[in-house]
């Protein structure tokens, strides 16, 4: 299957969900994942992309909470679920995605936050990403400001 765009939207998506019952379940990845395997029609989702945004922001938890903190201004437990597993879903990707070009990252978090995220939480996260992006994708960053 060729990747495109609406495939990885698609896993991108699911993934989001996925660390949502992460987060406020406390089941374990591969038991999530096998839910979402049989619950949805992944038949047009990226897969591959949804199994590494899964098992990598749980893996690199820390790092990844690392990169976008320093811009919050309230604990990361503070966080209403939706925001807390798009931060760590979109910093994972632009930590470890560098494929994936930072305003892609971005816009398709604040897509999803407009979705299903708090009212106006799109603005948040959309102002924590560009923080973080600076700082993980300076030089693509700085390249797209000239």
């Amino acid at each position: 299957m060729t990747v495109t765009a609406s495939a990885r939207r698609k896993a991108r998506h699911y993934a989001m969900q996925a660390l949502y019952q992460w987060q406020m379940a406390g089941a374990s990845l591969n038991t999530i994942e096998a839910e979402f395997r049989t619950d949805n029609d992944m038949s047009k989702t990226d897969v591959d992309y949804f199994h590494d945004l899964l098992h990598g922001v749980a893996k690199e938890l820390d790092e990844v909470e690392g990169a976008f903190e320093p811009h919050l201004d309230r604990a990361i437990d503070g966080l209403d679920p939706v925001s807390r597993a798009l931060l760590r879903m979109s910093s994972y990707e632009l930590k470890n995605r560098i494929d994936v070009p930072y305003k892609v990252v971005i816009n398709e978090a604040v897509a999803l936050a407009k979705k299903f995220g708090p009212t106006d939480s799109y603005k948040f996260i959309n102002g924590i990403l560009d923080k973080t992006a600076a700082d993980l994708r300076a030089t693509e960053v700085a390249a797209d400001k000239k």
